[in-house]
């Protein structure tokens, strides 16, 4: 089945638990903190695999999740790093955030982007000595992995599309010209699915596409609406079939170029000429002499062609080659940037009848820290007061017995804020 869409959750590796442990050896007093760090969680990349056609890979399994860093142990010993997954999809992937923002126009083969980053590991009580604290029974938490939903959209990428309402013989002219195999159905929408092509000249390569066929209305969704004009925004250029043994087959041409340009007046202006398909007919081939010259009285280019018997394929590929070679390619959709926020930043806001406290460094430091610890507890304690959290607190209005939130950590508002 050929998938050109596909909404996925990713959950990035958690990072591993640092370690309380004391050096214990005969002979060696006061041996010392010796708990070592935790491992730093999986990532999740995407990268693309010239193997891969569709997004079908993803229709059935919508979560995914990295491994989590192995725990620290005694005599410094540093837990493993969790396992990254790669996630392949075809060329012409687009990554979105929920947000429907663009994380990466993935284009070339094998290139890749780390879409949601491990958690690092939590130290071990070893990194928290000092000649002031000589045996810290303190350790950090992993920090958590990134996680968030993301939806991959497919565009082909191609450098001309065939354009045409169903039945104008674009799957037939594909197999004529190139080495692909469209899968045909029946009536009204022939072409099943995308299907890309190869016409190869002189040892270089030009990428045709046999795009769904179109009807009116697509571009407000009717039909297979969007799916179709999704694969023709990557086209450079444009090849329109048309059925001329078709009654009305002037009115097609119209509706077909009026559909692009509601949807994009660019696409509407990239190079483009007409095939007058199915000339074998005599009907046909008549009425195709007609529709030339009144498209060539509106400055468009056509050739008349039968994808059937072969005549005028040989024309038409060499105007395909010339149109290629013409038109620019076109870029990949720019990557658009969270604006960068200053982590050590936070703020009070009014949740329910307590108060929120969200923060980057605040967040990840409650996230760190073993509540079960009481060590851990006070020294998140002193850190939310060095911080200023306390003060700005009570600027917003916050009484002895007022709920705090921070992350999942919840607690009573205190003069010394003291955590549950």
């Amino acid at each position: 089945m050929f998938v050109d869409e596909a909404r996925i959750h990713l959950k990035a590796g958690d990072g591993g638990a640092g370690a309380v442990s004391f050096r214990h050896e005969k002979y060696v007093p006061r041996g010392g903190p010796d708990g070592g760090d935790g491992g730093r969680g999986g990532d999740i990349l995407v990268r693309v695999d010239p193997g891969e056609r569709t997004l079908s890979a993803y229709r059935g399994r919508r979560h995914y999740k990295a491994e989590t860093g192995g725990a620290g142990s005694g005599a410094l010993r540093h837990g493993a790093d969790g396992a990254d997954i790669v996630l392949d999809v075809p060329a012409g992937t687009v990554i979105r955030r929920e947000d429907g923002s663009v994380v990466r126009d993935l284009r070339a083969a094998d290139e890749s982007v780390l879409v949601a980053k491990g958690g690092r590991g939590g130290r071990g009580n070893a990194r928290f000595a000092s000649s002031r604290e000589r045996a810290p029974r303190v350790a950090e938490q992993g920090e958590p992995g990134a996680e968030g939903w993301f939806t991959f959209e497919l565009r082909l990428v191609a450098d001309v599309g065939l354009l045409g309402f169903p039945n104008a013989g674009k799957s037939t002219l594909l197999r004529r010209l190139t080495n692909a195999r469209p899968k045909v159905g029946d009536y009204p929408f022939t072409t099943l699915e995308p299907e890309l092509g190869i016409s190869e000249r002189d040892g270089a390569g030009l990428v045709l596409a046999d795009l769904p066929g179109l009807i009116e209305g697509a571009h407000a969704g009717r039909g297979l609406g969007h799916h179709f004009l999704r694969h023709a925004s990557r086209c450079r250029a444009y090849v329109q079939v048309v059925d001329a043994s078709e009654e009305g087959a002037l009115a097609s041409y119209r509706a077909v170029r009026e559909e692009l340009a509601l949807y994009d007046p660019e696409l509407a202006a990239r190079p483009f000429l007409v095939a007058l398909n199915k000339v074998d007919l005599p009907s046909a081939r008549e009425a195709a002499g007609e529709l030339a010259q009144k498209l060539a009285a509106e400055g468009v280019p056509s050739i008349a062609i039968s994808a059937g018997s072969g005549e005028g394929l040989e024309e038409l590929a060499d105007e395909m080659w010339r149109l290629a070679q013409s038109a620019p390619r076109q870029d990949p959709l720019p990557a658009e940037t969270k604006e960068r926020v200053d982590p050590t930043a936070f703020r009070v806001v009014p949740e329910g009848d307590g108060y929120r406290v969200e923060g980057v460094t605040v967040e990840r430091r409650v996230a760190m820290t073993d509540l079960g610890n009481d060590s851990a507890v006070r020294s998140l304690q002193r850190y939310l007061r060095r911080k200023g959290v306390e003060e700005a607190l009570r600027r917003e209005g916050a009484k002895p017995g007022d709920t705090v939130l921070i992350r999942d950590l919840e607690f009573d508002f205190l003069d010394d804020a003291t955590p549950k």
